[in-house]
């Protein structure tokens, strides 16, 4: 049965991307065919959509790191026909083909089923960037980082980590600061949730390895001179997240934060995660995350709109998540 997907090419280094019309027979082999009703875009997926890094590892390759729908065919015990389940990362849209299109094949053991509070646009709506970002704030609440301990910091704060990140922080009672480089975003940002707004500019030049201590706790995907400076700006015995790359994967810094605040870096890896701690990550976001503010974060995009989207995302133009309908 023919379908719609993008599917990335590069022949003697000419890269293209296109809609293009296949037959499930391409798809690769792995035991659940998914009917795809909700994908999204994330950074990475610009990235392969744009051929900006080598983020795709096989060619040619259907982008997506995230999907959600419906089992249509399924070896795998656990899953069966008109299950709902979603993916996120495991290396598809790199290694394996992925979302972005109307049919993927892919392993039950990748496959989380969608909450019951969700519909599958909502689950993309959070997508990898959301989950990533629940990730990041579990990680502080386990390093002991309370309500009341003082004010966390979101880097990359109108992004999709970073507006999902604010929403849930100022959930569980955290006073949030967003850091951002869109200051016309600054009401949307308080709307959902967000007590305070810097420029990204305090962070983001070179600093001193130890500076006045602001934050109890950091969630942060910007990486480079931001990461340091919030290491830096870190108080005693706080906590960092870390899950991004936007500024740079450079770590320019000191082990000063580190040797004589104690403070602690947590890195966050959202592709890879094992499955416990992703359930555990999708229970809490079914329980915790408001879904008027998801609403507020989420964007809604056809399929052919997507290469302008990984575009405008490259350009820092986007704010929030962009879901797109397969369909």
């Amino acid at each position: 049965m023919a379908f719609s997907a993008w599917l990335l090419s590069k022949d003697n280094d000419q890269f293209k991307a296109e809609i293009a019309t296949l037959d499930e027979s391409r798809l690769p082999d792995a035991d659940v065919l998914v009917r795809i009703e909700y994908s999204s875009i994330n950074y990475k997926d610009g990235l392969a959509l744009t051929d900006k890094t080598p983020v795709v590892r096989q060619w040619p390759m259907v982008p997506g790191i995230d999907g959600a729908g419906v089992v249509e065919q399924s070896g795998d015990p656990r899953w069966r026909p008109g299950d709902r389940v979603l993916l996120n990362g495991w290396g598809v849209g790199e290694n394996h083909w992925g979302c972005l299109g109307q049919k993927a094949r892919l392993k039950g053991d990748w496959l989380v089923a969608v909450p019951e509070v969700f519909s599958t646009r909502q689950a993309m709506a959070i997508g990898t960037a959301g989950y990533t970002a629940m990730l990041c704030c579990i990680a502080l609440e386990d390093a002991g980082v309370r309500p009341g301990s003082g004010d966390i910091l979101v880097t990359g704060a109108s992004g999709g980590v970073g507006s999902v990140a604010i929403a849930i922080l100022s959930s569980w009672g955290h006073r949030v600061v967003a850091a951002t480089g869109k200051p016309g975003q600054a009401e949307w940002l308080r709307r959902l949730g967000a007590a305070d707004i810097i420029d990204r500019s305090e962070l983001s030049a070179p600093g001193k390895p130890l500076q006045k201590e602001r934050w109890a706790g950091v969630v942060d995907s910007v990486g480079s001179h931001t990461l340091v400076n919030a290491c830096a700006q870190t108080r005693y015995g706080g906590s960092v997240a870390a899950c991004g790359l936007a500024q740079g994967m450079d770590l320019p810094g000191s082990v000063a934060p580190f040797i004589l605040r104690g403070v602690n870096l947590l890195g966050i890896d959202s592709v890879m995660c094992p499955m416990p701690r992703r359930q555990r990550a999708w229970e809490r976001l079914a329980g915790d995350l408001d879904r008027a503010r998801l609403d507020a974060i989420a964007t809604e995009i056809a399929l052919d709109q997507v290469l302008d989207c990984a575009r405008r995302i490259m350009a820092g133009e986007v704010v929030g998540r962009t879901v797109v309908l397969t369909g």
